[in-house]
């Protein structure tokens, strides 16, 4: 794993060694679907380091990063700061299980603490999709529940891929009109701030 990766430990999740064939295997490839979310310490730059972590994983690539979206917190305890939400459209050659540990992972090394539920987080990953796959797995529920039914996942989700589809529910699009449209939900577009891709 690259040192300059900020999570990378000595013989800790090594994922290099899990992809080492597979990662020359384009027909293994899927697409899959990444939450970001963060309401304490510096947001934008823990959504932008989170980036840059799956950037730098073995076996993924990174293909559409979306606008940065801001809204109160859902759920959980009350006076919560607001939420900064992206979406990170990928593909790759890691199962869907080991997809979940890099990403709890990145949550780790960013302070992710789990004490109370919905509570307020330096930073939230989770998978939404991952190609092919529907799972009622307990630690790993695809497609993630309520995401249809959520606007600040909706709309980054719909401006990274806009031809997406929440397996058995439907077009991004359309669910998100549903619900009232972009703006639904007290959601609101960060136009003066963004992500990047790692170049």
């Amino acid at each position: 794993m690259n040192s300059s990766d900020p999570i990378a430990e000595p013989n800790a999740f090594d994922l290099e060694s899990r992809v080492d064939s597979a990662d020359t295997t384009l027909h293994s490839q899927r697409c899959a679907v990444i939450a970001l979310g963060s309401n304490l310490g510096n947001r934008l730059d823990t959504l932008q380091g989170a980036v840059d972590a799956l950037a730098d994983t073995p076996g993924l690539k990174i293909k559409a990063v979306s606008a940065i979206y801001e809204t109160e917190a859902v759920g959980g305890p009350e006076e919560q700061p607001n939420y900064y939400n992206a979406v990170v459209v990928l593909r790759t050659t890691l199962p869907p299980r080991d997809l979940l540990e890099r990403g709890n992972a990145i949550e780790d090394a960013f302070g992710r603490v789990r004490e109370v539920r919905w509570g307020a987080r330096t930073l939230d990953v989770d998978i939404l999709a991952y190609e092919g796959v529907v799972s009622e797995d307990p630690q790993l529920l695809l497609p993630h529940p309520r995401s249809h039914e959520r606007a600040f996942v909706l709309a980054p989700w719909l401006d990274a891929q806009p031809e997406a589809e929440v397996p058995g529910h439907g077009q991004v699009g359309a669910l998100l009109e549903a619900l009232g449209g972009p703006d639904a939900q007290g959601v609101k577009r960060r136009e003066d701030i963004r992500l990047t891709l790692p170049e």
